[in-house]
């Protein structure tokens, strides 16, 4: 079957022929019909997570899927052929850049039946990540305040819409461009990263989801109340994450280096600072898909492309421009409605 493969760490991503998934017996065959493209994909690819992610060459990228079921595994009790479904692979099965896939049936969920493959492509990753920062780990409730950082990129567009659901009153930073579409997924407010410092509009935040790590994430430390805590998903990792990880005594003791200083910084402000790499969830991806279905959340899907761009798109995303999320399709899957445009001013 064809996929799109890097054979080394910072190697161009390319097509070629790879041999069939290998279906377990429990686990889900799926025909892939669109895979969502993602930061982590870019990170992958040059080896930002090589000492934690141990893969082998050649690897298939790609961590979002929506598709058709084609075949299920002897202990596959909650799915059949003909199936439409959407997953974010775990974390040591990636490979969505091909055109099957064989998933674990914990990791997967029915497709939401209000949206198209292609929306559905975009949704596992992000809608993960935001589920499992805003409900899993930051407890969100009504009339507490959130900062979302990148509010107009594919993970903080989905994060937006879901703080809303949950009550909250929700900031974000955009570029000025991009200042009616986060409003209209539900920001209260805005603020222009290019010209506003959120530090001096910002004070008392109960949660910052931060996607941008460095400077910006020191920053948004003094903006929570004692007892707020800030999520970052860009880093640095920290030892709860290295324990979960079942990482060696060396790199743990590495990890917790390397995020020291920011938690050092965090206890001084009486709040605390936790990474998150999400994890792959069907039982999480079923609750995201009766909130779509209910009209209460949305994809958003800024560009499509056929999967035979795939390296081009990657490429794309990795420079910027690109609101919400980009897609690829495969040729027997049209997109069907598509929210969201093109946008230069865009943040990822």
């Amino acid at each position: 079957m064809k996929a799109f493969v890097i054979t080394r760490y910072k190697g161009p991503l390319h097509e070629t022929d790879v041999a069939e998934p290998i279906v377990g017996d429990g686990d889900v065959l799926v025909q892939v019909h669109a895979a969502g493209l993602n930061q982590l994909d870019e990170k992958i690819r040059v080896g930002e997570f090589k000492r934690i992610l141990r893969y082998k060459f050649p690897l298939i990228l790609g961590n979002d899927l929506a598709g058709t079921v084609i075949g299920v595994g002897a202990k596959v009790r909650g799915f059949k052929p003909g199936d439409e479904v959407y997953a974010r692979p775990d974390k040591d099965r990636i490979g969505t850049f091909a055109e099957r896939i064989a998933v674990a049936e914990g990791d997967l969920a029915l497709k939401p039946a209000a949206i198209s493959m292609v929306e559905a492509g975009s949704l596992p990753l992000v809608a993960l990540t935001a589920w499992q920062a805003l409900v899993e780990r930051g407890k969100v409730r009504p009339g507490q305040k959130v900062l979302i950082h990148a509010g107009a990129g594919g993970v903080g567009s989905f994060a937006v819409q879901l703080a809303r659901h949950l009550g909250a009153s929700v900031a974000t930073t955009a570029s000025g461009s991009n200042a009616d579409f986060v409003r209209e997924l539900g920001a209260d407010t805005v603020i222009d990263y290019r010209t506003q410092d959120f530090e001096q509009m910002l004070n008392g935040y109960d949660l910052v989801l931060d996607s941008l790590g460095g400077h910006n994430l020191k920053k948004s430390l003094r903006i929570l109340k004692p007892g707020g805590k800030a999520i970052g998903i860009s880093g640095p990792p920290d030892p709860a994450f290295a324990r979960e990880a079942g990482l060696s005594p060396l790199l743990r003791l590495a990890i917790t280096g390397l995020s020291w200083k920011i938690r050092r910084q965090a206890r001084k402000l009486r709040v605390t600072y936790e990474f998150l790499f999400m994890r792959a969830s069907g039982d999480q991806l079923r609750q995201v898909t009766a909130l779509i279905d209910d009209g209460k959340l949305r994809p958003i899907v800024g560009r499509v492309f056929d999967f035979t761009q795939t390296p081009q798109a990657l490429q794309l995303l990795a420079e910027g421009g690109i609101r919400g999320k980009a897609v690829v399709t495969l040729a027997d899957c049209p997109p069907r409605s598509i929210h969201g445009t093109s946008n230069p001013d865009a943040e990822i």
